[in-house]
């Protein structure tokens, strides 16, 4: 193909909050993208009731916190039904106070379409051909089969992602060993365990998700699981829930039915030529903490400065290979703290002295932060290079500053989706250092330094996506160096 042939440059399967954010980071990058969706209408179901603390800032990093309005955070949550308080690390939280997904869903399509991305649905992928130069997805739509053609494909298409079966990639793991019937219930008059109510018969959580409407979700010891696909009726939501609380919700008028299990399973790799994985098309795991929809948007924010780099011709060798690098390692991460949490919340009392260990172990302020870094997502750390600063390759902490137009912040310098060395000690030499990469790097200089984390830092590099690329406390050395691996060879016409 040549790039005449082309429909687009990325196609995405998927009109999830994955994809959507995929998209309208794409298009922020000046990249056209095109997001196909089998449905043909957006999801009005809220299964996800919110996301983590990391993605939290996500979002303020691309000006979309603001869109949800006033919303509060959970600051006690618990570790496989172990209490723990997430404020032991600063911005740390169990996640936001419920958010229903459709409501984030429909914010970032708003955000996507807006800037340009092309959202089309009723479209059900039926074939993928990743060729030398380009990728040929075929899909029925209301109109009939088409196809398109673009250089890129990511599948943002879920668990049962038909991309990544057609693209032929491994999605190894666990099979399911346990099931939770899940309903949302009108007109029911139910004590609320918002965290989780264990039981010898098995566990409940019972939460709020809108006006008049309750979550039920309940797991019944030894019940195994359904030998089905097709959600549970309420009458067997009900019936189970009365054996494990002894409480009656059949009365109630169930407005969604749902379940989910502890099935686990990761793909093997997210690239393969020229086509894509994210989110649960990428990594699957039962839903605690709201990590499911938390890595899915990170492997967005991943992705999408990356493959616009590489479309755009400034990528340095291998920049879209640490996709796979840095996400695959996150996800293998909650699915391991995921299954260790089925365990210790959902297992039996073979499982009480793992659980008295556990309770010893929580004792200590570094276990307590090292948990929560993991749940929330603020602990990644991806490679930067050499250094010792505790901050380099972790995620950027927002930070108040006074630049060349007034007060703002790190975050907001970071709207644009453009990477941004932060010169925090008004040094010319460091600024001098980035001209030469400044169109795709921006430079902020600010009057003072900040507060807290970079109190004693000179520069910091962030990458697009909020990581930390290089820091210094003494002047520009290694600039240069973190400048062309992650962000291509320099400019002399700047």
């Amino acid at each position: 193909m040549t790039a005449h042939d082309f429909d687009t440059d990325v196609i995405i399967v998927g009109a999830g909050p994955t994809g959507l954010m995929l998209a309208g980071e794409l298009r922020l990058a000046g990249i056209d993208a095109v997001v196909l969706e089998r449905l043909t209408e957006p999801m009005r179901q809220s299964r996800a009731l919110g996301f983590s603390a990391r993605t939290m800032e996500e979002f303020d990093q691309r000006g979309l916190l603001g869109a949800f309005g006033d919303m509060g955070v959970i600051p006690i949550g618990h570790f496989g039904g172990m209490p723990l308080d997430y404020t032991v690390i600063p911005g740390g939280n169990f996640g936001v106070r419920g958010v229903p997904q459709a409501l984030t869903e429909a914010i970032i399509n708003k955000w996507s379409a807006g800037l340009g991305a092309d959202i089309r649905r009723g479209w059900q992928v039926t074939g993928v051909t990743d060729g030398a130069d380009g990728v040929e997805v075929t899909a029925d739509t209301p109109d009939g089969p088409r196809t398109l053609r673009a250089r890129y494909a990511v599948g943002a298409d879920g668990g049962r992602s038909a991309v990544r079966k057609l693209a032929g990639i491994d999605f190894p793991g666990h099979e399911a060993t346990l099931e939770m019937l899940m309903a949302d219930v009108t007109d029911v008059q139910v004590r609320l365990r918002p965290t989780g109510e264990l039981g010898d018969a098995g566990m409940v959580v019972v939460l709020p998700v809108g006006p008049n409407t309750t979550r039920v979700v309940v797991f019944e010891r030894g019940a195994g699981v359904r030998p089905t696909t097709e959600p549970p009726t309420f009458e067997q939501v009900a019936d189970a829930f009365k054996r494990v609380t002894g409480d009656d919700i059949s009365a109630g008028k169930p407005v969604w039915l749902s379940y989910f299990t502890d099935s686990s399973r990761q793909a093997a790799q997210y690239r393969k030529g020229r086509v894509f994985l994210a989110g649960d098309a990428a990594h699957t795991h039962m839903p605690i903490g709201a990590q499911g929809i938390s890595a899915g948007l990170g492997d967005a924010v991943n992705l999408g400065w990356k493959l616009a780099a590489e479309i755009k011709g400034t990528a340095p060798e291998g920049l879209l290979d640490t996709y796979h690098t840095e996400r695959h390692t996150v996800a293998a991460r909650i699915l391991a703290n995921t299954l260790t949490q089925r365990s210790l919340y959902l297992g039996g009392p073979e499982m009480d002295p793992m659980r008295a260990v556990f309770a010893e172990l929580l004792a200590y302020d570094d276990v307590r932060k090292h948990l929560v870094g993991m749940v929330t997502g603020l602990d990644i750390t991806y490679d930067a290079g050499a250094g010792d600063h505790p901050l380099l390759g972790r995620r950027l902490p927002d930070f108040a500053l006074t630049g060349p137009d007034g007060e703002t912040t790190a975050y907001r310098a970071l709207h644009a989706g453009r990477a941004v060395l932060f010169d925090l000690s008004g040094d010319a030499a460091v600024a001098a250092a980035a001209r030469p990469w400044s169109d795709r790097v921006d430079t902020v200089t600010a009057a003072a330094r900040p507060e807290g984390a970079l109190a004693d830092v000179d520069a910091v590099l962030v990458r697009p996506d909020g990581y930390t690329a290089w820091i210094a406390t003494d002047g520009a050395a290694g600039l240069d160096d973190a400048l062309n691996r992650w962000f291509g060879a320099a400019r002399d016409d700047l």
